[in-house]
């Protein structure tokens, strides 16, 4: 015969158990619904900024073609596009003489005319793109022929050249300034003026007899796209 007491005390013992296995399972899934939920969040947050990257990196590829097709103002008599080294620069040939940073009075109406335009275009570019963090790097860089000789050593003399073109470089921004053009007063241009010597890119090549051509200065103008604001 069965035992109602035995039965009665499985029963009581078999209950509690369950619950208590029960709870706990509920725990268990409480603990992994809270970290899957906080995995999700996290995950989203990531998202959410990877999207804003790529959105402000669109907004900035944008910009920067539209200030690409701005600066195509500057192509004409005074300036082209160098497309292999991607970067507009003076059309004019100025030559100085061997060894010279005097800018040729031959030389003077054209490169005041230059510089006039550039400041007009930059300008104008600077008042419609102030508010998206815009600036413009302008490059004034003199150069010199390969085979300039210091006369003291008689051999050839890199300093010298550097000094020579950073000079050539500085007359030129001088004779802006002495005719009313001051890159400097307008915070959106930046304008640095350096020499490259017997070096730099957009040299003429000497093995074609045209070292004498790199007697001369570069005008770099440059577009510095600041960081875009996140939408």
């Amino acid at each position: 015969m069965n035992n109602p007491s035995k039965n009665r005390e499985s029963n009581d013992f078999f209950w509690p158990s369950y619950v208590d296995l029960m709870t706990s399972l509920f725990v268990v899934m409480l603990v992994l619904f809270v970290y899957s939920f906080k995995l999700f969040k996290d995950r989203e947050k990531e998202l959410k900024e990877a999207n804003g990257e790529l959105r402000a990196k669109a907004i900035e590829l944008e910009q920067i073609q539209r200030i690409r097709e701005s600066l195509r103002r500057l192509e004409g008599r005074y300036f082209r596009y160098d497309a292999t080294n991607e970067r507009y620069e003076l059309k004019l040939d100025v030559q100085f003489k061997a060894g010279r940073d005097e800018i040729q009075e031959r030389d003077k109406p054209a490169l005041l005319a230059a510089g006039r335009l550039l400041q007009k275009q930059l300008r104008s570019l600077s008042a419609s793109s102030r508010a998206q963090n815009v600036r413009y790097l302008v490059i004034v860089e003199g150069m010199a022929a390969r085979y300039l000789y210091n006369e003291a050593s008689n051999r050839r003399d890199e300093q010298f050249a550097y000094q020579l073109s950073y000079r050539r470089a500085l007359n030129l921004l001088n004779l802006w300034r002495q005719n009313g053009l001051n890159f400097s007063q307008d915070k959106s241009i930046e304008l640095i003026i350096g020499g490259s010597g017997f070096y730099g890119t957009g040299r003429y090549p000497s093995t074609k007899g045209q070292e004498e051509r790199n007697k001369r200065f570069l005008i770099q103008v440059i577009p510095k796209v600041g960081r875009m604001q996140r939408l």
